[in-house]
C-alpha cells in the first residue's frame, strides 16, 4: 500500500520522499513552535510552520538526493574497477603485474 502525498509524491517508493516528509514536519514544529515562544502570535506561527516545512523539506531532500547521486557514481566506479580487473587479471594489461627482466626488454 503507497502513501501519496499530495497526489502525486508516492513516499513509500520515492528515495528520500519518506525522509523528507518526516524531517519537514520535525523543522515545522520546531519553526512554529519557537516563533510562538517568541512572539505569541498564533496566525503568523502557523506561517513561519509551513515556510519551515517547505525549507526544511527541500533542503534535505536535495541534500539526500545528492548523497544518493555520489553513491551511485561510486558504485558505478567500483562495477566498472570490478570488471576491468577480471578482464586484465593476468595479461599483460594488469597494472599489479610486476614486470619481468623478460618482459621488459620485449616491450
Amino acid at each position: 500500500q503507497s502513501f501519496k502525498l499530495l497526489g502525486f509524491l508516492d513516499v513509500k517508493s520515492v528515495p528520500c520522499a519518506r525522509e523528507s516528509v518526516l524531517y519537514g514536519s520535525v523543522g515545522s514544529l520546531v519553526v512554529g513552535l519557537g516563533h510562538f515562544l517568541a512572539t505569541s502570535r498564533v496566525r503568523r506561527s502557523c506561517d513561519f510552520a509551513v515556510g519551515g516545512f517547505i525549507c526544511t523539506m527541500l533542503g534535505y531532500w536535495f541534500y539526500c538526493r545528492y548523497n544518493l547521486a555520489k553513491q551511485r557514481i561510486r558504485q558505478r566506479m567500483l562495477k566498472e574497477g570490478m570488471r576491468n580487473k577480471i578482464l586484465f587479471e593476468g595479461s599483460s594489461l594488469d597494472p599489479e603485474r610486476k614486470l619481468t627482466g623478460n618482459e621488459r626488454s620485449d616491450s
